[in-house]
């Protein structure tokens, strides 16, 4: 049973009434942003369309919308590691969602780390002089070999 998503002609409702009512963006995309729900750690960001987050509601699991491939992508389907949705929040004003989920396997980077947010960006004035580009620092190792899990 699909649930339809509440109206967003009113304003004050979306900000303060109890429906849901997502804002998908000119693309008719929302922003999604996943966590540990244990730890809070951000683990990616995504995009999701509206066939993508019923798929997620309906599943339990995140599906989410390829901005590159231009396809739906069920999180986990070729590599083994879904995310197990335990609680989905919006904004204030619905236009962005965050996801805290269960991270099954050993991470959920296609890069191979455990989260997509394995590097920093330092400050300037933390910074040495050096004629190269602006550095990152790296954060954590790879957890698994993303060539042989998605068969490169």
């Amino acid at each position: 049973m699909s649930l339809p998503f509440a109206s967003r002609d009113d304003r004050k409702a979306v900000e303060s009434a109890l429906a849901f009512a997502p804002k998908f963006d000119e693309n008719g995309l929302i922003v999604a942003i996943a966590t540990d729900h244990v730890t809070n750690e951000v683990l990616m960001v995504a995009y999701m369309n509206e066939e993508s987050l019923r798929k997620t509601l309906e599943l339990g699991e995140a599906v989410y919308f390829s901005r590159s491939r231009q396809e739906i992508w069920h999180k986990g389907a070729t590599s083994g590691h879904v995310q197990k949705v335990k609680e989905i929040k919006t904004d204030c004003d619905q236009d962005a969602l965050v996801l805290k989920v269960e991270q099954i396997g050993s991470g959920c980077c296609h890069a191979g780390y455990p989260s997509c947010f394995y590097r920093a960006v330092p400050l300037e004035s933390d910074v040495t002089a050096t004629d190269g580009d602006y550095p990152l620092t790296q954060q954590s190792e790879q957890s698994y070999d993303p060539d042989a899990v998605y068969k490169k």
